[in-house]
C-alpha cells in the first residue's frame, strides 16, 4: 500500500520504518521544545499525509521514550482521518519529574496505517445478552 506525504517544512524528515518487520513508522520532530514535568506540548512533524480510502493513521507512543523518560502521546492512539490534510502534530505529555527536551529530528512517535470499517447505525429496543453482559472495570479480577 502506498501513502503520499508532502513536506510543509524544508526541515521535515519523512517517516521511516527502523526495521523491515516494524508495524509503525517513526515520526520526527522538526523543532526543539522543552516539556516541563507534568506538562504537555504540541510538536510539529512538518508533514501532511494523503491516505487511501478506508484507512487511518494511528499515532502511537514510542516505548523507549515512555520507559526511559516518561514521555507518551497524550491522546493515544491519535487518529489521522483519511480526509485530513493538515500537518501532523503530536501531543506529547511528560509524566516524569524533570523537564524533557525534544530535539530537532528526534523520533517522537510512531505512525501505523490501519484499515477502517464503515458501519451503518441501526437503533433497536433490545440488545442480545452475552456471557459478559455489562461486567467491566476489573470484573475479571487481577489474578
Amino acid at each position: 500500500m502506498e501513502i503520499k506525504i508532502k513536506k510543509v517544512s524544508e526541515e521535515a524528515k519523512l517517516p521511516e520504518y527502523a526495521h523491515a518487520s516494524d508495524a509503525g513508522m517513526d515520526l520526527f520532530s522538526i523543532e526543539e521544545k522543552v516539556i516541563g514535568a507534568g506538562g504537555t506540548s504540541l510538536i510539529r512533524t512538518g508533514i501532511i499525509v494523503e491516505l487511501p480510502e478506508n484507512t487511518e493513521a494511528q499515532i502511537r507512543p514510542r516505548s523507549g521514550l515512555a520507559l526511559k523518560n516518561s514521555i507518551t502521546v497524550l491522546n493515544s492512539p491519535g487518529t489521522i482521518d483519511q480526509g485530513y490534510r493538515g500537518e501532523i502534530c503530536i501531543i506529547l505529555i511528560n509524566h516524569g519529574r524533570s523537564d524533557f527536551k525534544v530535539e530537532k529530528y528526534m523520533k517522537i512517535a510512531q505512525m501505523v496505517i490501519k484499515p477502517v470499517l464503515k458501519v451503518s447505525i441501526k437503533e433497536v429496543k433490545e440488545i442480545a445478552a452475552s456471557d459478559r453482559n455489562d461486567n467491566g472495570f476489573g470484573s475479571t479480577g487481577i489474578k
